[in-house]
């Protein structure tokens, strides 16, 4: 069995639900899949001693889930006042009108069509609910929408599918482009550098425990792949499948399709710098 402390960014073992730092618990919501790795993780955010909790991705629409998360919130004492989303797919956000309804609080997000309520997010606000302070990160690129929350206190970013606790994420063209995502990724490396960051609470798989570890692999990931494709157009790989086919063959098939969305962002990318 491979030693986790010898993985990128150093994900933690055990259980994925509970307590992950002095003001962060995971609820681990039931949608397991090649592509939500373990399932959603939907985090409650509280400041010790208050009797408010933000939650930051409800998940699915599944209503035991949502139960759940409010029953984990109330049993430690604390009444849920915020709801934020980190981006719109249904796996972090179809459940979060329910649970607003659950709870009665505003849903703040960076899409329009996802808020209840009149205020939304975006770069550089600091959210505060009963002493705990966050502060929004934008980091396009896995989608548009896509926010980081950066939790100072605990030198802890929430990266939602920006980094992910196992594996990589798909920047899910055409909404997600591979400039953003990476100018995205060089912005998370800023949090570790210059802020300490050193906590990444991803939306899917386990707590990372090497912040900087963990985005210094994305990023030669990143730029391993791109050369593939590039270099894969130069052999007469043309079409997005082509590519996916010849550059993925060591990726599980099921996964293909999601994998021909980040070759046509790289595609796209390698075209705007006139490399192919």
């Amino acid at each position: 069995m491979t030693d986790p402390s010898m993985l990128p960014g150093r994900p933690r073992g055990g259980a994925l639900s509970g307590p992950a730092t002095a003001r962060a618990v995971n609820v681990l919501a039931p949608n397991p899949s090649a592509m939500t790795l373990d399932g959603t993780n939907t985090w409650i955010l509280s400041e010790p001693g208050s009797g408010l909790a933000v939650v930051v991705d409800p998940g699915p629409l599944d209503e035991g889930h949502l139960q759940r998360v409010v029953d984990t919130a109330e049993q430690a004492g604390k009444r849920v006042a915020l709801t934020l989303l980190t981006h719109g797919h249904p796996d972090h956000a179809e459940g979060a009108a329910r649970f607003a309804e659950l709870t009665g609080t505003r849903v703040r997000a960076l899409d329009p069509a996802l808020r209840l309520g009149d205020e939304g997010l975006s770069a550089g606000d600091v959210i505060s609910v009963g002493g705990l302070e966050l502060r929004v990160v934008p980091t396009p690129g896995h989608t548009s929408d896509s926010l980081s929350f950066h939790l100072p206190a605990d030198r802890a970013v929430l990266t939602g599918d920006t980094v992910l606790g196992r594996g990589t994420t798909l920047v899910a063209h055409p909404d997600g482009r591979l400039g953003d995502y990476l100018d995205s990724l060089r912005r998370l490396r800023s949090l570790t550098v210059d802020d300490g960051v050193h906590t990444v609470l991803p939306g899917h798989g386990p707590v990372l425990d090497d912040a900087q570890g963990a985005v210094e692999f994305y990023l030669a990931h990143r730029a391993h792949r791109l050369a593939q494709v590039e270099t894969a157009v130069e052999d007469g790989y043309r079409t997005a499948a082509e590519v996916v086919a010849h550059v993925y063959a060591d990726v599980d098939r099921s996964l293909w399709p999601a994998a021909e969305l980040s070759v046509r962002a790289q595609l796209e990318y390698l075209e705007e710098h006139g490399l192919i």
